[in-house]
């Protein structure tokens, strides 16, 4: 089955969450951690909904058997935690962040009042839940259909954001192969050949992090 690009939909409007809520009479908390500190841990109360200001975040689950598959990494313009909206009450995964990141924290209550009085912010939100149900959609066929080496390379151009027109950076944050190895279902064996692949044919650079170029999207449309 011929791989697809990564969907590329039309970038809303610029939308400055922070300062929308602070008009509608809220004060958000922004919240910041470092790489590797848990925002909320698989099983926590869900209570909460966050908005990526800038930095980035990695969601995971655990299995029974201790197995972790990373499902998901987000970054700046991203919401999550929003099971709690249709009455998850706890968490069904944890989230980690893999650089130093700034969070808005809404509490529940209120993200259920923004959504149903302001048509604006719920615009921009069920735009977000769309985005994310087609790109589960997409990561569901790329695992059944594609090679390993198609998946990682489209797990790097989505990483950076390929395809957001207000987004131009390509530079990525320090994400260990162990988990880019999570995150395509492979080997870490697996991902260091094909980096190193991808490397000497000039489709991804390594000088203060790892710049991915659009010349990677070549490995997802070959057949």
């Amino acid at each position: 089955m011929p791989s697809k690009s990564p969907t590329a939909l039309p970038a809303p409007p610029v939308f400055d969450v922070q300062a929308f809520l602070k008009s509608a009479g809220m004060s958000p908390r922004t919240v910041r951690f470092t790489a590797g500190d848990v925002v909320f841990a698989q099983g926590a109360p869900a209570n909460s909904v966050f908005y990526v200001q800038e930095g980035g975040i990695k969601l995971s689950v655990l299995s029974a058997t201790g197995k972790e598959a990373v499902v998901a990494m987000l970054g700046p313009g991203d919401f999550f935690g929003e099971g709690c909206l249709a009455g998850q009450p706890l968490r069904m995964g944890t989230a980690t962040a893999v650089v130093r990141t700034a969070l808005l924290r809404v509490p529940k209550r209120d993200m259920v009042r923004m959504l149903h009085e302001h048509s604006e912010f719920s615009d921009r939100f069920l735009a977000h839940m769309l985005t994310r149900n087609i790109r589960i959609e997409e990561d569901l066929v790329d695992q059944l259909f594609n090679s390993s080496e198609k998946r990682l390379a489209r797990t790097l151009l989505l990483l950076a954001r390929y395809g957001k027109e207000d987004k131009t950076a390509r530079v990525l944050p320090k994400l260990s192969q162990e988990t880019l190895a999570e995150m395509v279902g492979t080997t870490r064996s697996r991902v260091n050949f094909f980096m190193n692949k991808f490397r000497k044919l000039g489709l991804i650079e390594y000088n203060g992090g790892l710049k991915v170029n659009s010349s990677l999207l070549t490995i997802v449309l070959r057949d």
